[in-house]
């Protein structure tokens, strides 16, 4: 009985409050999408190649200490040119891309 009603305690489960693997790549996918609309709606040219660590850190939402650890593990590549860091849009759109985790549970 004791299982039962921990079970109660934690409150009905909605089928709104699931999440499907279709839906985490809906959400990639948006994702991805906002970001295209993001960087054409800041500048007047097409697509920008090359980013700035701030322009980075304002599409990911990201702290200067994260960027700074996707640069050094590897993880997002980027070139310096004397003391500014570049990061080319489409590295970043990738990394993204495959580093999309499915949240597979605990047990």
């Amino acid at each position: 009985m004791a299982t039962n009603d921990s079970k109660r305690n934690s409150g009905p489960v909605f089928a709104n409050h699931l999440m499907t693997v279709q839906d985490l790549l809906n959400f990639k996918t948006e994702l991805l999408e906002e970001l295209k609309t993001l960087i054409s709606k800041y500048t007047s040219q097409p697509i920008k190649r090359w980013l700035k660590s701030f322009e980075v850190k304002e599409l990911l939402h990201i702290s200067t200490g994260t960027l700074h650890n996707l640069r050094t593990n590897g993880t997002l590549p980027f070139s310096k040119i004397g003391g500014v860091v570049f990061y080319d849009i489409e590295a970043v759109e990738k990394v993204l891309e495959n580093h999309t985790t499915l949240n597979k549970g605990e047990g």
